[in-house]
């Protein structure tokens, strides 16, 4: 639905004057829900093939300016540890690695014209993990610090030891602004273009109104950039494939709906009113997806981009939908401690990890029965 946009021009302006959402300190557990405290903006969450270790993309800030990391979290002991950028422990960095001078692109991993390994400005946000053609591991990381991109990073594992040496990066169109990636079959990746970088306050008009403000990107090693027909929506975020690369599955943020497109000529097959939705992933069995959607308003979502310490309250609900259908079950729904603003739901075992946007934690929340 379209509003006029001298409504969203007095809605953002109102939206602009919002208090802080008083931040959520304690971290205790409730019936529904187990915060791991520790954390920093754990947006977005994969699980490695043993089952064992989840990625964590601790998102530092939409501008760049607050720079983040990868870490791993020990789902068992709740331990977590740092992996990029790699700590000064005095060890000789990568201990696992083939002996490659960490600074130097490898090929095919991105692009040649890739400028060199990321600095102490990374700030991580969406993050994909997959299995290349030659069976080594991968991990693509949509990078805000010190440039726009999506890093490519390897994923080294002998038996407890993990190291995550990059690989290589891919620069989108300028004035891109990318929030989720997702690997292709084809060896090359989907990213969501959420709106121009420059367009800054004047592109939530534009979502608020009810029209596109970005696109789905495809990029390949031999076309580079193009945009995917058929994607053109307000506010694109999460974004998943089904297993053969033929339908993709995007959440539209301020149109409030998940997306069903077939890629071959971006025809929308069905489509799902679901409130804000943010990251799209596959459950255990890739029998269904996993959602999560921000059922508290947009207001206080803005309003929790100003907290300095705890979790964002913001009400959530995590959805489970049939990828043929588009039917839908809430799995979670919470408000309030003690976590909110949940970003990402990625199933262990017979358990959920969350992760969000704005927080010092996760949460882990059994599946019903």
């Amino acid at each position: 639905m379209r509003i006029p946009l001298f409504a969203a021009v007095l809605s953002v302006g109102w939206l602009a004057c919002g208090d802080p959402l008083p931040p959520i300190e304690t971290c205790e557990a409730t019936e529904t829900l187990e915060p791991i405290c520790g954390f920093q903006n754990p947006e977005d969450l994969a699980l490695l093939p043993e089952g064992d270790l989840l990625l964590v993309s601790q998102f530092g800030s939409m501008d760049g300016a607050e720079p983040g990391s990868i870490a791993l979290f020990d789902w068992k002991s709740r331990k977590h540890w740092q992996l990029f950028p790699v700590l000064d422990t005095g060890k000789t960095f990568p201990v696992l690695d083939t002996g490659m001078p960490r600074r130097s692109p490898m090929e095919g991993w991105g692009t040649p014209d890739c400028p060199g390994e990321p600095d102490k400005a990374f700030a991580p946000h969406g993050i994909h993990l997959s299995r290349r053609g030659d069976g080594r591991l991968q991990l693509l990381v949509v990078n805000h610090g010190g440039r726009e991109a999506i890093e490519f990073f390897e994923v080294v594992r002998k038996g407890s030891d993990v190291e995550l040496p990059w690989r290589g990066c891919a620069l989108p169109p300028p004035d891109a602004y990318i929030n989720s990636v997702v690997a292709t079959p084809e060896g090359g990746f989907l990213a969501t273009h959420m709106f121009p970088k420059s367009s800054g306050r004047f592109s939530l008009l534009k979502g608020m109104a009810g029209f596109a403000t970005g696109y789905v990107l495809e990029w390949s090693p031999r076309a580079g950039f193009t945009q995917v027909p058929g994607s053109d929506a307000a506010m694109p975020n999460g974004i998943e494939l089904s297993p053969d690369g033929k339908i993709i599955y995007l959440n539209v943020y301020l149109g409030n709906e998940l997306r069903k497109i077939r890629r071959s000529d971006g025809k929308t097959l069905a489509s799902l009113e679901l409130a804000q939705p943010d990251n799209v992933h596959w459950n255990a069995d890739g029998s269904r997806l996993l959602v999560a959607s921000h059922t508290g308003s947009f207001r206080d979502m803005l309003a929790c981009q100003q907290q300095q310490t705890g979790s964002c309250p913001l009400g959530f609900e995590i959805v489970s939908i049939d990828p043929d259908d588009l039917s839908r079950v809430t799995l979670v729904a919470n408000e309030g401690p003690p976590m909110g603003a949940a970003t990402v739901a990625v199933q262990v075992g017979n358990d959920l990890y969350l992760g969000t946007f704005k927080g010092d934690r996760l949460a882990r929340a059994p599946l019903p029965r």
